[in-house]
């Protein structure tokens, strides 16, 4: 058992190393796609952390330190980790009502979170949150994400804006009146050079043409526009020293929901990007060892003065086709991230920031996730209902809640479309059906039922009713449970409260057809010494043997 948690937790890299070794040209490769990964998410990195209410040099630190520790200990070959749009909306939330050491603390202990969820093998589980939950908050995430631009999209003079949607519409309409058109035009130049990169230049990455071009046109005009310098003033060269924040039980208390909401969307993004890139690249990353590297990256993140980080999908699959071979590229990416931030930091305080506006517009557009909203949409109503408050929540009330909100209403409607499946009815005769009752000869006094489907707390009473659908009690009640793959503890109540009912009646109960997990279940429970062991076998022909000896007792 340590063997095989030894072996889930494995980084990606040390078994790439381990079993095809490194060579030069391997190093090559990953130098060359990390400097590609490396200036696309320079400007993403700071425009992430601006648009976090928060100083852009937080989102180099994450990219570079979260960065360089996610790829090393992860368990992607592809995986570039850093600050990511999704976390925007909860970020500014944390660090407005906490401030940054709040914020510090929380990313800490979502770190812990994921360390955790790596050593229970958490990874896998993470598949079991329903499709449509995930695109509703994604596409919440991304109208948040848009609308949290608008203030540098169009240069208003606002100090701060608040997290809350509702709040932001009404602080947005009355300022609406300062509309900057410098700026205007200066994001949609933006959104018009990475329209264009894209389509006639793909491997040039647009967001560094705008950062290009948007500040050596802000500079030889002199464009009256906000840019980082006005703002925040000029970014650091280096990495700060590392430190550990002042840390109480009631701040644990208190950024408790924070960090499980920071943990949950880290280990959701970092997988669902894991596995884009699998899907691109037809590798296989290992889950668990994935989350235990993205704890260590927020950890030393946190302490190193960054944000939140998690899998970057975008900069990931750059990564996959810019010919990265191992996890080195990501870390190598953290080191080109380094340099820019060691020599250019004077030239990118010059970024004019509706450009990084309207880099995150385009980021946003990308998560809205419109494609399949509309495959959702043609699918189950009880699908379309998860989606649209999981997108309603996330928008007006709170990812965490959303989130929950939306598992807990997907798994109501899963367990009400089981006990729809799952049948107690009486035995029909079908005639391809060699075990048929068609082709049994049933004595006087004894009635067949049939359970079809899971036996679990949603259906444990349907079972009980049964019993209100005889005029007169049988002698003996065979159900026949061939058809039952698995049972819990509601299940097994409802057989005892059943067994106990028919005894009152004076009718026994033979149980047919139970399957070894489910039979082993009973025992365990001890429900067999009260039906008899003898009144449990496995096929409907050993019951109604067993129905016969009953009635000539």
């Amino acid at each position: 058992m340590l063997r095989s948690l030894h072996d889930s937790l494995e980084p990606k890299l040390i078994t790439l190393f381990r079993r095809q070794g490194y060579s030069w040209s391997d190093f090559s490769a990953d130098a060359i796609a990390g400097l590609a990964v490396a200036i696309v998410a320079l400007p993403l990195a700071m425009a992430i952390a601006i648009a976090s209410n928060l100083p852009p040099e937080r989102g180099l630190f994450t990219a570079i330190v979260a960065g360089f520790l996610i790829s090393a200990h992860g368990g992607s070959r592809y995986q570039i980790g850093g600050p990511t749009a999704a976390f925007i909306v909860t970020v500014a939330t944390v660090a407005m009502k906490h401030g940054y050491e709040g914020l510090v603390l929380a990313t800490l202990m979502a770190g812990g979170i994921l360390i955790l969820m790596a050593f229970f093998r958490a990874g896998e589980m993470i598949k079991f949150i329903p499709y449509p939950v995930i695109v509703g908050f994604t596409s919440g995430i991304a109208l948040l994400i848009a609308f949290s631009q608008i203030r540098d999209f169009f240069g208003l003079s606002i100090t701060t804006v608040p997290p809350d949607f509702i709040d932001k519409l009404t602080i947005y309409v009355t300022h609406l009146h300062e509309t900057n058109f410098i700026a205007i035009l200066v994001a949609l130049a933006s959104i018009g050079i990475i329209l264009l990169t894209k389509r006639y230049t793909p491997k040039i990455p647009g967001p560094i043409m705008v950062v290009i071009f948007s500040g050596i046109a802000v500079w030889a005009l002199n464009l009256p526009v906000e840019t980082i310098e006005s703002r925040f003033g000029t970014i650091p060269s280096m990495l700060p020293t590392p430190t550990w924040p002042h840390i109480t039980f009631e701040k644990l208390r208190l950024l408790l929901p924070d960090a499980i909401t920071i943990a949950t969307l880290a280990a959701i993004e970092s997988l669902l990007s894991a596995v884009v890139a699998d899907g691109m690249s037809g590798t296989r990353h290992k889950s668990n060892a994935e989350l235990l590297g993205q704890g260590i990256g927020n950890i030393a993140s946190a302490i190193f003065g960054g944000l939140p980080a998690t899998g970057a999908i975008a900069r990931t699959a750059t990564n996959v086709k810019a010919g990265a071979r191992t996890p080195v590229a990501g870390m190598m990416h953290a080191l080109w991230l380094f340099l820019f931030m060691l020599l250019l930091s004077p030239l990118i305080v010059k970024v004019p920031l509706s450009a990084l506006a309207a880099i995150l517009m385009i980021v946003a557009w990308n998560m809205s996730e419109f494609k399949h909203v509309r495959e959702i949409m043609q699918a189950p109503r009880s699908d379309r209902i998860v989606l649209i408050l999981t997108f309603a929540l996330t928008v007006l009330v709170d990812l965490n809640f959303a989130i929950q909100a939306g598992i807990a209403l997907a798994s109501i409607l899963f367990i009400n479309q089981m006990m729809k499946a799952t049948q107690i009815r009486s035995v029909e005769s079908e005639e391809d059906d060699p075990d048929s009752i068609h082709h049994k000869s049933i004595p006087e006094w004894v009635e067949v039922y049939e359970i079809q489907g899971p036996l679990f707390f949603g259906v444990a009473e349907k079972l009980v009713d049964t019993l209100s659908l005889f005029e007169t009690p049988p002698k003996i009640f065979i159900l026949r449970m061939r058809y039952v793959p698995l049972i819990d503890a509601a299940g097994l109540h409802a057989l005892e409260v059943l067994h106990e009912r028919l005894a009152q009646q004076q009718t026994r109960l033979i149980l047919s057809g139970v399957n070894p997990q489910v039979r082993r279940f009973i025992a365990q429970s001890h429900i067999d010494e009260k039906i008899g062991v003898e009144n449990i076998v496995d096929h409907i022909d050993k019951a109604l043997i067993r129905s016969n000896e009953l009635l000539h007792l």
